[in-house]
C-alpha cells in the first residue's frame, strides 16, 4: 500500500467523527471532510479542507476522494432522512476505484451480520431489537455490508458496542465472531480506526471491538 498522507473523512462532523478528526491531526495526517453545513464545524486547522456537500451526492464523494490514499467514515443515518449506507457504500466504492485509493474503514453498530459471526444471546438480542424496531435501516446497512463483500477494496468495517463521548483510553477487545464488552469510548474507537487504517490488521473483515 501506498503512504497515507491525505484522508478523506465522512461524518467528521458528527460526536464520533470529531474525536476521529482531532486524532487524525494529532498524528500528522491532511484531511479533507465532508460537512453539509460547514459553519457548524468546531474544529480549526490548516490540514483541514473543508469539502462542502452531501455524502448522498455522487459528485460530492468525487470531490472528497480526490487527492486523498485512505478513507474513513463514521457516518451514521439521521432520522428522517434518506437511507444513507448502501448509498453511500456505492459511491465510495465507484469513486475508489476511480481514484485507485487503496484503503476504507468504516464504523458500523453490533447488528451487522456476517458469514463469520457466532454472536452470544446478549450480541443477538441487541441485534433481534434492531432488525425488529429499524428493519429497512438494518436492511440497508446489511446492503452496504454485501456491497464491500462484493468488492475488490482493502476495507475494514469496525463494529461496536454502545458508545460513551469521554477521553478514556482502555486495552480493548477485538474479535471476529462475537462483541465481548457493553461499551466503548469514541476516542478508543477514532484510535483503533487510524491503526487499522495504516497497518490492515484486519482487511476486508468486520471485527467487533469493545473495552475490556
Amino acid at each position: 500500500m501506498k503512504n497515507i498522507a491525505k484522508v478523506a473523512v465522512l461524518g467528521g462532523g458528527g460526536k464520533t467523527g470529531n474525536y476521529l478528526v482531532n486524532q487524525l491531526l494529532k498524528k500528522g495526517f491532511s484531511l479533507k471532510i465532508l460537512l453539509r453545513n460547514p459553519e457548524n464545524f468546531g474544529i480549526k486547522n490548516p490540514k483541514i479542507e473543508i469539502v462542502q456537500g452531501d455524502a448522498l451526492d455522487f459528485n460530492s464523494i468525487k470531490l472528497l476522494l480526490k487527492d486523498c490514499q485512505a478513507v474513513l467514515s463514521t457516518i451514521g443515518q439521521r432520522k428522517g432522512e434518506p437511507l444513507v449506507a448502501s448509498l453511500v457504500t456505492k459511491y465510495i466504492l465507484d469513486v475508489m476505484k476511480e481514484h485507485q485509493i487503496e484503503r476504507y474503514v468504516l464504523l458500523a453498530g453490533l447488528n451487522i451480520d456476517t458469514p463469520f459471526d457466532k454472536k452470544s444471546p446478549k450480541t443477538l438480542m441487541a441485534t433481534d431489537w434492531m432488525k425488529n424496531n429499524f428493519s429497512i435501516i438494518q436492511e440497508d446497512r446489511q446492503k452496504a455490508y454485501d456491497l464491500l463483500e462484493q468488492s475488490d477494496v482493502n476495507w475494514t468495517q469496525v463494529r461496536v458496542p454502545f458508545i460513551e463521548f469521554r477521553d478514556d483510553d482502555f486495552e480493548i477487545n477485538v474479535n471476529l465472531e462475537d462483541c465481548l464488552g457493553d461499551k466503548i469510548s469514541a476516542l478508543e474507537i477514532s484510535n483503533f480506526m487510524i491503526e487499522e487504517m495504516i497497518v490492515s490488521k484486519y482487511s476486508r473483515q468486520s471485527p467487533f471491538i469493545s473495552e475490556i
